[in-house]
């Protein structure tokens, strides 16, 4: 399994790393989470969203951030470019610098965005 894209940003000393599976299904993305969480066994938290067309189903997972603040913005920048067979994986480390929940939209936002940087 390879990923499309990645990307990392750093916001008040979190680490956001942003991984891109394109053309994908549900069990490449299981077992990219799989591989993710074995390899940043030190992550916060690793949250995801994708969009599969057949069968239709959208998932998102905030893996412990507050509720709606990472995977949910994940997801919500994936049906606003209206993509499908997608998913977005962050793998986050917590920088000691809480963000609140807006700051945390903002960044899984940024994060999921930069991957379709240059993408019409």
């Amino acid at each position: 399994m390879k990923f499309s894209k990645n990307n990392e940003i750093i916001i008040k000393k979190s680490k956001f790393l942003g991984f891109l599976l394109e053309n994908t299904n549900e069990n490449e993305i299981l077992d990219a989470l799989e591989k993710l969480r074995a390899e940043h066994k030190k992550a916060t938290h690793i949250c995801y969203g994708y969009l599969l067309s057949n069968p239709l189903r959208e998932k998102f997972s905030d893996d412990g951030e507050p509720t709606r603040t990472a995977g949910y913005a994940i997801l919500s920048v994936l049906q606003k470019k209206k993509l499908s067979d997608v998913a977005v994986i962050v793998v986050r480390y917590f920088g000691g610098v809480k963000l609140g929940a807006g700051g945390l939209v903002r960044a899984y936002t940024q994060t999921t965005s930069d991957l379709f940087k240059g993408e019409t």
